[in-house]
């Protein structure tokens, strides 16, 4: 039983070290993307104007009716002191029907004028600095490989990666203790004598000290990468969860794509109605358009809490866009067991469940299982050219002449 364990453990392993070597160590910088690509770009994130700062659904119909190709997809509601308002847009097809194509997709406006300060396409392969951290971010969990047969299909091996690394982690801890009595061994590193030896306690006292961690970032991984394909339906097999509107449709080519029956006030004007109603009293922060699933979806946050960080992140309500019909309220703490299992899944993975001390633990978790990545191959180098030299010996003491 043990030698298959180890032997599923080394395969299984040298599957997925590329990969986690990579994640961990995108995952560690991207723990802090935003203030990285604000540092990084300062064109794109501060605006100097002086003058009144307009609402930024001004700057976005000021912005469409400009441009006709393009359409806001994502618009936020509070405007930061100092700052551009960085937005999302998407195309929109023209008089005849016809779709233009961008070679951006993210605009910051100045909020006193509207002009446009910067552009970019976002999760570009580039290292250049206004896209950087949108590639390393990409990189983390889809390893730009590109789109094939309709999947994601980087997304989906990622996904794949997850639910090996999940498994792994169990077989992992099994053979880390190959008895009970010499349980100190599997927690213990012999700093002093450096070397292989080191490098294998790293590798298994280590694993054996952050299991708990890598467990979790092994789980929640399968639910970023594969959230409707596993995690969604094992899920509730033991608690049912709240229908997502993006389970209940399905989505739209481009050029099927109608144009939405509600503006985003009216949009932003129910969802506020429907919160009131459910008791939650912080206003809209921001709107996106989903044109593939035909719907609105607005978020509720207090000015500066955009991202979420401490507990489960910020309510959101669905409306069809042709209609404005409700067709999900989402309030985070709220719902079945499992509900709150798929609230809790982001901001585990993030650390922005634990806001700041959780984003450090996050990046540091990242630099680490970079490390017992690498530890692990180094182990197998090493054994496998063990192997190979005891293989040349007997080679050559079987060929020896006898006598």
């Amino acid at each position: 039983m043990r030698a298959t364990l180890v032997v599923l453990h080394r395969w299984f392993g040298l599957f997925i070290a590329l990969f986690l070597l990579v994640a961990g160590l995108t995952g560690a910088l991207i723990a802090w993307d935003h203030e990285l690509d604000e540092w990084l770009n300062p064109h794109l994130f501060k605006a100097s104007s002086s003058g009144p700062v307009q609402h930024p659904l001004a700057l976005a119909n000021q912005l469409e009716a400009g441009d006709p190709r393009i359409r806001v997809s994502y618009l936020p509601l509070h405007q930061e002191p100092g700052h551009s308002l960085g937005l999302q847009v998407q195309p929109r097809p023209d008089a005849h029907g016809k779709w233009p194509a961008l070679e951006f997709d993210q605009l910051a406006l100045d909020p006193v004028s509207g002009a446009v300060l910067g552009q970019r396409l976002w999760g570009a392969i580039s290292l250049s600095r206004e896209n950087l951290m949108p590639f390393l971010y990409k990189l983390h969990y889809s390893l730009h490989i590109p789109d094939g047969f309709g999947l994601p299909l980087g997304m989906l091996l990622f996904g794949l990666i997850s639910i090996v690394w999940v498994i792994d982690s169990g077989i992992a801890l099994w053979i880390a203790f190959p008895t009970w009595r010499s349980w100190r061994k599997s927690l213990a590193f012999r700093w002093r004598q450096g070397g292989y030896k080191l490098n294998f306690d790293l590798h298994r006292s280590g694993g054996v000290w952050l299991w708990g961690l890598l467990l979790l970032m092994a789980v929640t991984s399968v639910s970023m990468n594969l959230q409707f394909q596993v995690m969604r339906p094992l899920v509730n097999l033991f608690s049912t969860l709240s229908p997502s509107p993006f389970e209940q449709r399905t989505p739209l080519l481009l050029e099927q794509t109608p144009e939405p029956g509600l503006t985003r006030e009216q949009a932003i004007a129910l969802a506020q109605t429907e919160m009131h109603s459910r008791g939650v009293a912080v206003p809209p922060g921001g709107i996106f358009y989903s044109a593939e699933f035909a719907l609105y979806g607005v978020s509720f946050f207090a000015p500066g809490d955009e991202h979420g960080d401490g507990g489960l992140g910020n309510p959101w309500v669905t409306l069809d866009a042709a209609d404005g019909r409700i067709l999900s309220a989402d309030i985070p703490g709220q719902g079945s067991a499992g509900d709150l299992f798929m609230q809790a899944q982001f901001p585990l993975h993030s650390g922005r469940i634990l806001g700041l001390p959780g984003r450090i633990l996050v990046s540091l978790l990242g630099v680490l299982v970079a490390m017992l990545s690498l530890t692990g191959v180094i182990i197998w180098l090493r054994k496998r050219a063990g192997r190979r030299l005891m293989a040349a010996r007997t080679v050559r003491v079987t060929a020896a002449p006898a006598g």
